[in-house]
Parts: C-alpha cells; sequence; structure tokens
C-alpha cells in the first residue's frame, strides 16, 4: 500500500510547484501594487493542498490560479473596510483589468464547460452535494442538514462525485488527445 502522504508530497510537486513563477507573474501583472506576493502564493498552496486532502482536484493549475485571484480580492476588500482614511496606498483601481491572453481565456472556458459536463452526468444526490461542497463552499454538515442527509452520506456522495468528476475529465482528455 502506498504512503498517502508521500502520494500528497509527490501530487504537488507534479500538479501545483511547476506553476509557481507563471502564478507570480500573473498575479503581479493583474493586481499592480500588491507587495504580499509570496504570501499570497504560499497561502494559495495551503488552500490548495487542504483541498486535495479532501478529494481530487479536477484541474490543478486552474484551482491554484483560482484560489490565488481570490486570496488577492478577499485581501482588497478587507483592506477597503479596514483601512484608515487617507491611507491609498492600494487602491482597487490599480487592479489590471487587461483579460487575460486569449488562448487562456478559450483554454479557462472549456475546462468549465467540461466540469458542467462532468457535474451534470453525476446521480441526482451527488450532483447536488458536489455542487454545494465545492461551487458553494458548504461544509459536511451544512449540506447534511441542507439536504436532510447524514454527514457521512455527504462524505461519500461527495468522494463519489469528485472520482466521477475525475474519471469523466480523464476520459475527456483521452478522447481529445485522439
Amino acid at each position: 500500500m502506498k504512503n498517502p502522504d508521500r502520494q500528497h508530497d509527490v501530487w504537488f510537486v507534479d500538479q501545483i510547484l511547476p506553476h509557481e513563477e507563471n502564478l507570480k507573474s500573473w498575479l503581479a501583472r493583474r493586481f499592480t501594487g500588491l507587495n504580499d506576493l509570496d504570501d499570497i502564493i504560499q497561502e494559495s498552496y495551503f488552500k490548495v493542498l487542504k483541498a486535495h486532502a479532501s478529494g481530487p482536484i479536477i484541474n490543478p493549475r486552474a484551482y491554484l490560479f483560482l484560489t490565488a485571484k481570490n486570496l488577492v480580492l478577499n485581501r482588497f476588500r478587507h483592506f477597503r473596510h479596514e483601512k484608515p482614511p487617507g491611507d491609498d496606498e492600494y487602491q482597487v483601481g490599480e487592479m489590471s483589468d487587461e483579460l487575460d491572453d486569449p488562448l487562456e481565456e478559450v483554454t479557462k472556458k472549456e475546462e468549465i464547460q467540461i466540469m458542467i459536463q462532468a457535474i451534470k452526468s453525476l446521480p441526482k444526490r451527488c450532483r447536488q452535494v458536489v455542487t454545494l461542497r465545492k461551487i458553494y463552499g458548504y461544509s459536511l454538515r451544512e449540506v447534511a442538514k441542507k439536504l436532510g442527509i447524514s454527514v457521512s452520506a455527504v462524505d461519500a456522495q461527495s468522494s463519489i462525485g469528485l472520482r466521477k468528476c475525475a474519471e469523466y475529465y480523464e476520459a475527456y482528455q483521452f478522447r481529445g488527445e485522439k
């Protein structure tokens, strides 16, 4: 039997670390005036690893970039509410509105469509659980309460759903390579 911690480490080194420089460049371009890029990246790693521990991530690169973007936006929101009057170090308007390169935009849209199709292919209960857990971010307990099922059922359905979505995505990629 393989060591789960070792598998987790290998996954991180293979699937996440290679994107560090691209992520750093992308964040610097997209959010000018952001001084704590390394902190954002480290916090993104933590969140991605935590998410991976709860189930497979269909597109690790996209998940990493989205996580980092959300962390930055949350910091800007927090700063806007917490900053002292007259402190204009950060301006939300300084964030670049430029679009990512067109190929990246097309790829993202295609991957979102694949993810939507994968979720739609799930049985009803599985689809509900995955949507509430992974799209809306509800906890196991919140989903259990909302759907009127046990926490263990939510956990099982979530694992099954994520596994089936990963299989759907892999099958799609395999078909696309031929």
